[in-house]
């Protein structure tokens, strides 16, 4: 199934209870929640405050994940304030497979991301322990860049290496997608799509229906 994962990032802070309640009424269920930590990545976004906070007012899936160095640190904070899904970079973690065994102890379903210049044999021993693979198709940080065309080519590998393994892996994509770039990377074998500007940049109801529409044609092909 594929499912739309809006990003807040990209959305309006004045008014963000207002702007998850156009995107849950529109008919989302997952909500892409980016943290950052000013180290990892450049960009400082927000922490377990706000999710807290937003958690008292949806009961959409929280897709959390983490841009900051060594997250295993937080991981029980991250549960405690209600995320759902926790996905740490591969590149930010000293011993992955450790941290994926946490998140899955505290209940929560277990993403690892990859950066786009990260190689997909990072993944061979871990893969098991994954619910989702997140496929970064920006270089992480900053909302609104363009997609890097080659990762697509990454999306199709990695939907290979999962079928060939035998698993049930979600694929997300995130970074520059948008109607222009939603189809290819859903041919590749991606099912989990991250979009910031493309939902929250003008009418949110009438931008969610145009992805979910093209998601909808490309799963009945």
């Amino acid at each position: 199934m594929n499912i739309l994962a809006p990003s807040i990032l990209s959305a309006d802070f004045n008014c963000l209870g207002e702007e998850i309640r156009k995107v849950e009424e529109a008919g989302v269920q997952w909500l892409h929640i980016d943290v950052m930590d000013g180290s990892f990545v450049p960009s400082i976004s927000y922490g377990m405050p706000v999710i807290a906070s937003i958690r008292k007012h949806t009961k959409l899936f929280f897709d959390v994940h983490l841009m900051v160095e060594e997250p295993g640190r937080y991981i029980q904070e991250f549960q405690s304030c209600g995320a759902d899904q926790l996905t740490v970079h591969a590149e930010a973690c000293k011993h992955l497979d450790s941290t994926l065994r946490l998140i899955k102890k505290a209940g929560m379903r277990a993403g690892v991301a990859l950066n786009p210049a990260t190689p997909l044999s990072v993944l061979e021993y871990v893969l098991p322990l994954v619910d989702m693979v997140l496929i970064m198709t920006v270089n992480p940080g900053f909302g609104g860049q363009t997609y890097i065309e080659t990762c697509t080519e990454k999306v199709r590998k990695l939907k290979k290496m999962v079928l060939d393994a035998g698993l049930h892996v979600d694929i997300q994509v995130d970074g520059g997608i948008n109607r222009q770039t939603l189809p290819a990377v859903l041919e590749a074998g991606a099912n989990v799509i991250v979009a910031g500007s493309s939902v929250f940049g003008g009418n949110i109801q009438e931008n969610v229906q145009e992805l979910m529409e093209v998601m909808g044609e490309c799963e009945a092909e």
